[in-house]
């Protein structure tokens, strides 16, 4: 992968390894180029991480361009876990004379990762950076996923240039469009017009309240599982643990449910990239925000080292089959269960021409509770999305 041209070498001084340890710390195990001569061989690597020093099109949170480093030395301070990581820092992604110049380093960089089957951790910068992760995706012809953990949609208006706040819509009217599905994890109603929310309503995506997310956690896992590219607002966090945001709240996820969906999110063994958006050193003067961002990565990495290698739609003698048959409905739901895991899946009917281009998405990740809902003749609201989208 010749993409050591987008990459300039970061600083590791003062990172406190732990050379005499009997564990290992994470900054002992990645493999950083750190000066010109060392860009990192990614032959048997699983996770590159890239920082990304761009916030021209930050919404009220200029200076989140300084983050990537901050996030790293905290990051290299935490012991590896009850795995061999193999990870690589790539460095920093050189800024572009123009952001759209960033954008297409982004892009380019990560769309040789994903070819080669290595997953990206983007630490922005700011969150208009997912824009370029999904470029990656339509570079390759992939019809993807997207999960965005934030308080907002970020539909913004679609008439201006594209910002952190906007960057959404752009991928939406992108054309050709390779978006399947968009979910939202943790909008805070009062920050959302009634208008955002009929459209996601209206193009059959899924979206989930902060109320909601906190009194279930678990059930965002299906969510998370099937995503193919993640984008983390670190503003989805409350203030009181996440200040170094110019858009904190004082509502939102706490710090150890953060961490939680991050481990959600490592083990999905569909999602091919994620990044991490919106810390402000500028507004961190003790750390707090860079280090729970550190611990949040940390939880990603070790949900990745615990992936089942589980996709139904290749090995489907692996799970058992269910088969519920609905009062008024045509075709029966048909689930599956994961012998290992025990988490599952319901397929939802494609038509012959469909087959080939939405192969990896008919069957759809879901929870016991969908089973139960099915059970008690209703129709589960994620089949129902799944099965607009397919129409």
């Amino acid at each position: 992968m010749d993409i050591d041209l987008y990459f300039e070498p970061i600083e590791l001084d003062g990172y406190e390894y732990a050379e005499k340890a009997k564990r290992r710390r994470l900054g002992d195990v990645v493999k950083a180029y750190t000066n010109a001569n060392n860009f990192p061989n990614l032959e048997g690597i699983d996770i590159a991480i890239l920082g990304v020093l761009e916030d021209r099109n930050a919404v009220n949170n200029s200076g989140c361009s300084k983050a990537p480093n901050e996030i790293r030395k905290y990051f290299y301070r935490l012991f590896e876990g009850n795995y061999k990581a193999k990870i690589a820092d790539l460095g920093n992604i050189k800024t572009g004379h123009t952001v759209e110049d960033t954008y297409f380093a982004v892009s380019r960089a990560l769309r040789e990762l994903i070819k080669n089957n290595i997953v990206p951790v983007v630490l922005g910068g700011s969150q208009d950076l997912t824009f370029a992760n999904y470029q990656a995706y339509e570079d390759l012809g992939q019809i993807i996923n997207i999960v965005s953990v934030d308080p907002l949609f970020d539909l913004g208006n679609t008439d201006n240039e594209i910002n952190s706040r906007s960057y959404l819509s752009k991928i939406i009217l992108h054309q050709p469009n390779y978006l399947f599905n968009f979910s939202n994890i943790g909008y805070q109603t009062y920050f959302v017009d009634q208008e955002g929310i009929d459209l996601m309503k209206n193009l059959f995506f899924d979206t989930y309240r902060l109320g909601q997310v906190q009194t279930n956690l678990e059930e965002v896992e299906p969510i998370l599982r099937n995503a193919d590219l993640i984008s983390f607002d670190i503003s989805a966090v409350r203030f009181s643990d996440a200040p170094a945001n110019g858009n904190a709240s004082p509502n939102g996820l706490y710090g150890e449910e953060a961490c939680k969906i991050a481990h959600y999110a490592g083990m999905s063994d569909k999602l091919t990239s994620i990044g991490f958006y919106e810390v402000n050193p500028e507004k961190d003067p003790n750390g707090q925000t860079a280090h729970l961002t550190a611990q949040i990565i940390w939880y990603f990495v070790d949900g990745f080292y615990n992936r089942k290698n589980e996709l139904p739609h290749q090995e489907k003698r692996k799970y058992i089959k269910y088969h519920v048959t609905l009062e008024d409905e045509k075709d029966e739901l048909v689930f599956y269960k994961s012998k290992k895991s025990e988490r599952w899946w319901m397929e939802v009917p494609l038509r012959s021409s469909q087959k080939v281009k939405f192969k990896r998405h008919h069957l759809v990740p879901c929870s016991y509770l969908d089973y139960q809902t099915a059970l008690n003749n209703e129709l589960p609201d994620r089949w129902w999305r799944a099965y607009q989208k397919l129409m």
